[in-house]
């Protein structure tokens, strides 16, 4: 089997999740500036197999799309052009940022730790893999 990769996308850093081959586990792999993503990406699809990106997809409590979504619109227009034979799903992503910051605070890493945006970042990439694969 392959692998399912999902992205926290940020205007900085993008937080990166995959799954196992057997798409069971989802698990942070890392965070990747913005700026360096396309070869990120190209780099990983070559070594492990995907098949399918998913992106989170930020929207107000009414429903709507949040600002961000005009920064995520153009990257997964990139992403398509140069990766176009994985597929792309959005997740909603409401809350995974409070639901990052939680989950530092229950696995007890200090106020310093908890400051690291790039963790917040990979632990919501998680979360949204994870939410993906509990409602898939």
């Amino acid at each position: 089997m392959s692998r399912i990769l999902a992205m926290d996308y940020g205007e900085k850093r993008i937080g990166i999740a995959v799954t196992d081959e057997m798409q069971i586990i989802a698990s942070g792999l890392t965070t990747v500036p913005t700026s360096d993503i396309f070869d990120f990406l190209e780099d990983y699809t070559k070594k492990e197999k995907v098949e399918l990106f998913l992106i989170g997809e930020p929207k107000q409590m009414n429903n709507t799309a949040s600002e961000s979504e005009k920064f995520i619109a153009p990257f997964i227009n990139k992403l398509q052009s140069k990766l176009g034979h994985i597929p792309i799903k959005r997740v909603d992503e409401r809350f995974t940022s409070k639901m990052a910051f939680q989950t530092m605070i229950d696995s007890g890493l200090k106020k310093k730790q908890r400051q690291n945006k790039a963790l917040v970042d990979e632990i919501s990439a998680t979360i949204i893999l994870q939410s993906y694969l509990y409602n898939k």
